[in-house]
């Protein structure tokens, strides 16, 4: 797929199924989101940008510790989700923004925290998004990403990116720990892991918020099913799948990044 296709396979899908990730209890809640809070500095006058924000989970985790959070996302009907979740939760210090994270409309040094949740993955141009992030963000100031992070074992690996294809096109690739290190310090950043996580998928729940087609549904189904025993442990897969009704499990990690002095 042409890296210009990605984009508009993002705009597509997701515009198609926004609201499925506002009542999202995956994205809405989790370790992961606790770990990104509780290590970001969080002051009365931060200014926080939320980059892939989608339905806005992550900007309302943050808004109540920080002056202001730029919600940013690519997709306009994910922005309509920020704004009816910010209205429900009361929240009135979180800004909706439609942008390209490639190309971020804002000035050099605008914010004092940058997050990144489960939003990486899509990302055509890794590390011009990196770039961009650096660019915005203040000097000592932190970048804190959670996302799904695929094995170093290659078998693994390719296992994943292979289901999570697909179950959404729009996927590009989720990448190592190894692969984020060498990407950060590219754009001047020091990363450290501060958190890795299992997250578990309930197979209808993760394939009906995406509106994955039934027969893609069927085709993940039959590579669980025929996998080996090392894959079969490292996603902890039940031992027969005859349902839609079975979870699963796969790898993730917080990384918090400080920009090089």
């Amino acid at each position: 797929m042409a890296k210009r296709d990605i984009k508009q396979q993002v705009q597509t899908r997701f515009g198609e199924v926004a609201a499925n990730y506002r009542i999202s209890a995956v994205h809405a809640s989790g370790a992961d989101l606790e770990v990104m809070a509780r290590n970001a500095p969080l002051r009365s006058n931060s200014v926080v940008l939320d980059a892939g924000c989608g339905a806005g989970h992550t900007a309302m985790a943050f808004a109540p510790n920080v002056a202001w959070v730029y919600a940013c996302d690519f997709t306009g009907s994910m922005l309509k989700q920020v704004k009816l979740l910010a209205r429900q939760r009361g929240v009135a210090n979180v800004t909706p923004q439609l942008a390209d994270i490639e190309y971020l409309p804002f000035p050099d040094d605008s914010f004092d925290i940058v997050t990144s949740r489960y939003s990486a993955h899509h990302w055509g141009h890794p590390q011009k998004a990196i770039s961009e992030i650096r660019r915005v963000l203040r000097k000592k100031g932190s970048f804190i990403i959670s996302d799904i992070m695929a094995s170093e074992d290659y078998a693994q690996d390719t296992f994943l990116q292979t289901i999570e294809l697909l179950r959404d096109p729009s996927h590009v690739r989720d990448y190592r720990i190894s692969e984020w290190r060498a990407l950060l310090s590219a754009s001047g950043f020091r990363a450290e892991v501060i958190h890795k996580f299992e997250l578990e998928l309930h197979f209808r729940t993760w394939t009906t918020r995406m509106e994955t087609p039934r027969q893609n549904r069927e085709m993940i189904k039959s590579i669980f099913s025929e996998a080996s025993q090392d894959i079969r442990r490292g996603f902890q897969l039940p031992d027969q799948i005859d349902s839609d009704d079975f979870s699963f499990f796969i790898p993730g990690a917080v990384i918090k990044c400080q920009t090089k002095v």
